[in-house]
C-alpha cells in the first residue's frame, strides 16, 4: 500500500502564498502520478493539479493556471503545490493523491488518498 501524508496548509490573506507538500511511503514504486485535490464545504471534490512521477509532465485546473505549480523531488518521495495570489475561493480542504496508471483529472484513477490540509484564504 501507498501512505500519504500532507502538510502546509493555515491561514492566509488574500493575494498571499502557501506551500503545500505530501510525503508518500510504502509501495511507492508503483506510482505513476501525483495529484492534488480540494474540497470546499458544500461543494464536489474537485481537480486541482497533477504531475507523472517519472516525465515531470503536469496538468493544471483553469481555474488555478498562473497561480499554481505542482512539482516533485522522487528522492525525497514527496509532491508540492506553489500556491500564490491566493483568492477567497481557494479555500478548501487540500488531499494529495497517488495514481498508479495515468495523468488525469479523474478521481476514482487515484488510489490512494492522504488526510488532507486545511487551506482558508481570507482577510
Amino acid at each position: 500500500q501507498v501512505q500519504l501524508v500532507e502538510s502546509g496548509g493555515g491561514l492566509v490573506e488574500p493575494g498571499g502564498s502557501l506551500s503545500l507538500s505530501c510525503a508518500a511511503s510504502g509501495r511507492t514504486g508503483s506510482i505513476y502520478a501525483m495529484g492534488w485535490f480540494r474540497q470546499a464545504p458544500g461543494k464536489e471534490r474537485e481537480f486541482v493539479a497533477a504531475i507523472s512521477w517519472s516525465s515531470k509532465t503536469t496538468s493544471y485546473a483553469d481555474s488555478v493556471k498562473g497561480r499554481f505549480t505542482i512539482s516533485r523531488d522522487n528522492a525525497k518521495n514527496t509532491v508540492y503545490l506553489q500556491m500564490i495570489s491566493l483568492k477567497p475561493e481557494d479555500t478548501a480542504v487540500y488531499y494529495c493523491a497517488a495514481n498508479p496508471s495515468s495523468l488525469t483529472l479523474r478521481s476514482e484513477a487515484y488510489n490512494y488518498w492522504g488526510q488532507g490540509t486545511q487551506v482558508t484564504v481570507s482577510s
